[in-house]
């Protein structure tokens, strides 16, 4: 009897001790409002943050220059400003504990080794330049393999066997995915320049390092052009962009909006279901909701 009583003890004990499990993992998932945005002070990223902000998200803003690139805006005020370098490990551990989803918008167009690094000023919608170690390798790959690492060494609690993907989102190029449409390749390896192939390649890396984590429900944007009114830049190339995809040429996308994008992204991180790869149509979509 006494056998059979420690028996029925210990079966008790560890139901309650799973049911104790499920019940913080639910509240965790009910309050999980910490979101750490690298490259926050970019074109994209200041934008990902002010509606994170309006939605109601404690926001981390982790960038080189650390700094508001709005200040007196209302939202961006709430955002808590980290300087911070995303190619250092230690650094990026540090901000994902704290985090209970993150978003990767660092990039740049034309990286130091280049020969267009001055271009930057113009085609990058927060006006930045790159230091002497801006390259696409570091740049690209190692800030998102840093933040990849550091989430799949978070403590997981369990929860009734079921264990829920932490919420990632990455800006890839809607160029990184020529290899699946006829004549892409082609386009590339005969038509692109060394800077861009090294661009795209370092974007296709991160895709596949995401695509086999089991950890990580990573939402991967493919934009093409980005914009909004202010970027006189690209505003001459937005028609041709947008004709050559309305008549259905394969290797050419839709232009989006800054706001589509921005507004996709939340979703992204909201909406447990949106994962893969998201090109304009379907970031359009998730922007509507």
């Amino acid at each position: 009897l006494n056998v059979k009583m420690r028996v029925l003890n210990s079966f008790l004990l560890a139901l309650a001790t799973i049911a104790s499990s499920h019940a913080f993992s639910v509240s965790m998932s009910a309050s999980s409002k910490r979101v750490a945005v690298f490259g926050g002070t970019g074109y994209v990223g200041s934008a990902v943050c002010e509606r994170l902000v309006n939605k109601g998200y404690a926001v981390t803003a982790v960038s080189r220059r650390g700094m508001n690139p709005k200040p007196g805006d209302a939202a961006l005020d709430q955002v808590r400003w980290v300087k911070g370098d995303a190619t250092d490990p230690a650094t990026v551990k540090k901000i994902v504990n704290d985090a209970d989803a993150v978003v990767h918008a660092i990039g740049l167009l034309f990286d130091v080794d280049s020969g267009l690094a001055g271009l930057n000023r113009i085609v990058s919608g927060s006006g930045s330049l790159p230091d002497e170690s801006s390259t696409y390798d570091n740049v690209t790959r190692k800030t998102m393999f840093n933040i990849a690492n550091a989430i799949e060494g978070k403590l997981s609690i369990p929860s009734l066997g079921k264990k829920e993907k932490f919420p990632l989102c990455f800006v890839s190029a809607a160029e990184a995915g020529w290899p699946d449409f006829a004549g892409g390749r082609l386009i590339e390896e005969r038509l692109a320049p060394d800077w861009l192939k090294k661009y795209l390649g370092a974007k296709r890396t991160v895709e596949a390092r995401l695509s086999t984590s089991t950890k990580i429900r990573a939402a991967i944007y493919r934009p093409s052009l980005i914009w909004d009114w202010t970027k006189f830049d690209v505003l001459p190339a937005i028609p041709i962009f947008n004709l050559a995809s309305a008549v259905g040429v394969p290797f050419v996308d839709k232009t989006v909006r800054v706001e589509t994008l921005a507004d996709a992204i939340v979703q992204g991180i909201e909406d447990n279901k949106v994962e893969g790869i998201q090109r304009y149509m379907q970031m359009e979509e998730l922007a509507k909701r």
